[in-house]
């Protein structure tokens, strides 16, 4: 596999829901780029793992939940007394069961909303002022395919993607007029442990529906994560860029 060297030192990236998957992997690739990692993740198991793991006096854990605004806002301020944040990726996020909308739970439903959605509002709003300030930043939020497409059984994760794509084109456009570019990126079904939360059933129908008749690799959502979070990326922003295996059709 080819893999495009990027030079993210002197920046400091945080990324939530970095214990494990998609977060993990961006945190690996940043930083062996140079990057000064922060991870947010609400499994502290988890992050003992990723520090036992990882030997890197430029990584750093935090146990954050992203719903909860005010939890947010601390540790934020918590970065802020050391160093800028450059790079958002907004990775934290739940699948929920696979159930009809009618038969769905109502908690469940909120929490999932509150999670992929709510939480990437949280950390925006925490975070871009301090973009602002340096008139620097790269946000990525991670929405998915069924943002796009509305997959059936996952209304309440469909719906909390497809708030995220709107969120990223409003914020993206309210920053255009200086050095921060803010993104979402749509991947199908990729090989992490967000696949068993589903039904076997559901993951085999995601799959079917991809023209390249495999899941995403992880290694390859990373690279497109990236070069979003660059800054080689000097004018894309507000925009969704597709890692579907062409399954989608816009």
């Amino acid at each position: 596999m080819v893999k495009n060297e990027y030079n993210f030192k002197n920046r400091t990236a945080l990324i939530t829901g970095g214990a494990q998957g998609f977060g993990l992997d961006i945190a690996k690739r940043f930083l062996n780029s140079g990057a000064k990692v922060i991870i947010w993740d609400i499994d502290a198991k988890l992050l003992d793992i990723v520090k036992k793991d990882i030997k890197n006096e430029n990584l750093s854990s935090d146990i954050v939940d992203v719903s909860n605004y005010e939890e947010v806002e601390i540790a934020t301020l918590k970065i802020l007394k050391n160093s800028n944040i450059d790079v958002l990726i907004n990775n934290a996020g739940i699948t929920g069961p696979t159930e009809p909308l009618w038969e769905y739970d109502v908690e469940m439903w909120n929490k999932i909303i509150e999670i992929n959605l709510f939480g990437t509002f949280n950390c925006c709003k925490a975070v871009v002022p301090n973009m602002i300030e340096n008139n620097y930043g790269r946000i990525v939020n991670v929405a998915s395919v069924a943002g796009k497409d509305g997959n059936a059984n996952a209304s309440a994760y469909s719906a909390a993607k497809a708030g995220a794509i709107g969120l990223t084109k409003s914020l993206g456009k309210e920053l255009a007029d200086k050095n921060i570019a803010v993104n979402a990126v749509t991947p199908a079904g990729a090989k992490t442990r967000i696949l068993d939360q589903m039904s076997k059933e559901h993951v085999q129908k995601m799959l079917s529906k991809v023209p390249r008749g495999r899941f995403l690799e992880v290694y390859e959502f990373t690279s497109l994560v990236c070069w979003l979070s660059s800054e080689e990326n000097t004018f894309s922003t507000a925009a969704v860029f597709d890692i579907s295996g062409g399954r989608s059709t816009y």
